[in-house]
């Protein structure tokens, strides 16, 4: 990881403030923006970088900030499925396991082959239902990488204005393309301000 602090690279390069302690692992560089449509237009820049591993903030949904980061389809619709499946299945051979093989006994007229999936309906039903919800959960919890007690952008004290009226973009330091010196001017000339390099530890001293 870089450790880096306030410093000017160069007469013509950005200058860039750091969050967090310097002695602390790098996590990326973030940049403030001034509206909802500059950072849409930021990100659009980023995304054709092509930069992986990076995040937008804003106070509020935007409209076609997905394209704008050309993210991709969610894989969670497919676990959901997954453990729907699952469910279904393991439904399924409960009650066909027991009540067809195991103990084939006929109650009340009740047959013991596929005729009797109608009163099997409740089960499956709920089943596939628990199962894909406690996939959807956990699942989400799992692809954001939560829970996590503490983000380093936090650190960064102007980010606490996102929950107001400030845009940012954050750039981190294990993206393959991640360059110090070549992310800091980029990030630069996307027209935002208070370029700054986020650090891991979640203290500000």
């Amino acid at each position: 990881m870089e450790k880096i602090t306030n410093f000017t690279m160069n007469m013509s390069a950005p200058t860039i403030t750091t969050a967090g302690p310097v002695t602390a692992p790098l996590f990326g560089l973030g940049i403030e923006f001034e509206s909802a449509r500059d950072l849409y237009h930021a990100a659009e820049k980023v995304r054709d970088a092509g930069y992986k591993k990076w995040d937008t903030y804003s106070p509020f949904p935007i409209h076609g900030m997905d394209e704008a980061m050309g993210l991709q389809k969610s894989w969670l619709s497919a676990l959901v499925f997954i453990g729907g499946l699952t469910g279904f299945t393991l439904a399924i051979t409960l009650e066909f396991g027991t009540s067809s093989f195991l103990y084939p006994l006929v109650v009340a007229g009740k047959p013991t082959n596929l005729f009797t999936i109608p009163a099997f309906f409740p089960i499956m039903f709920e089943l596939t239902i628990l199962f894909s919800a406690l996939t959807a959960t956990f699942g989400m919890l799992a692809l954001n990488g939560l829970p996590r007690w503490n983000h380093p952008n936090f650190n960064w004290d102007r980010f606490n204005k996102v929950t107001e009226d400030k845009f940012f973009i954050a750039i981190e330091s294990s993206d393959q393309k991640f360059s110090l010196e070549k992310t800091s001017a980029f990030l630069n000339s996307l027209g935002g301000s208070h370029l700054t390099a986020i650090h891991e530890d979640c203290n500000n001293e």
